[in-house]
């Protein structure tokens, strides 16, 4: 049996999570200061990939607590 990939992608969810937040407030802040442009550009984009980050870390985690209440039943 193959390993499983969701806990690849829980452990993804994890790191760029927090990343994605971050770097948001960053370039958002940084964006404000030279006025809009690139910049807030790619502060929008990082604001939307951190709840994508925090759905899917969400989704995964429900996904590999059914299945382990597959494997024990």
């Amino acid at each position: 049996m193959g390993r499983n990939p969701l806990r690849l992608r829980l452990l993804l969810s994890g790191v760029f999570l927090p990343f994605f937040a971050v770097a948001a407030v960053l370039f958002g802040v940084w964006a404000g200061g030279s006025g809009p442009g690139v910049l807030a550009t790619v502060a929008a984009v990082c604001g939307v990939l951190a709840p994508a980050a925090a759905l899917d870390a969400r989704v995964v985690a429900r996904r590999l607590r059914r299945e382990g209440r597959g494997r024990r039943g």
